[in-house]
Formats: structure tokens, sequence, C-alpha cells
């Protein structure tokens, strides 16, 4: 499942971050950020009628993200 597709305030890990090209400087930031396997992330809020940004929480850190940026994250949902 993409990050930008979770339902918010849902529990889910990052599983991996999609590189759209060699050397994707947006996919090396996401990774920088802590966007990394394994790690605990949720959607705490999304833009007004479901548009840009969504905040997302990534351990104990918030980050706006738009959604296209978002969709590069595959998650697993967990159980809540």
């Amino acid at each position: 499942m993409r990050l930008s597709d979770l339902p918010k305030g849902a529990p889910a890990v990052v599983d991996r971050v999609d590189d759209a090209h060699a050397a994707d400087p947006i996919a090396q930031r996401l990774r920088d950020l802590g966007f990394v396997d394994g790690e605990p992330v949720r959607v705490v809020a999304i833009g007004p009628v479901g548009a840009d940004p969504l905040l997302i929480q990534i351990g104990s850190t918030r980050f706006a993200l738009r959604r296209t940026e978002a969709a590069r994250v595959t998650v697993r949902q967990e159980a809540a």
C-alpha cells in the first residue's frame, strides 16, 4: 500500500521508498528524513477535501508531504 493511500490515523510501517530514476533526489531525501524499512508511520491529517499536503508522523517527528511524494513510500498497514 502507498503512504498516500493510508487512512488517517491507521498504524503502518515503512516497507521501502521507490526511486523514480537513478540517483533520485526526492527518494534520497525521504530516506534521509527517516522513511526507512521498519519505521512506524501514520497519516495525522489530510489537506482540505483530500488534497495536499498530508501531515505524516514518523517516529516522533511530523512532516508535510505532497501526495506525489507520499506515493513513493510503500507501507505495511498494522493491526490497530
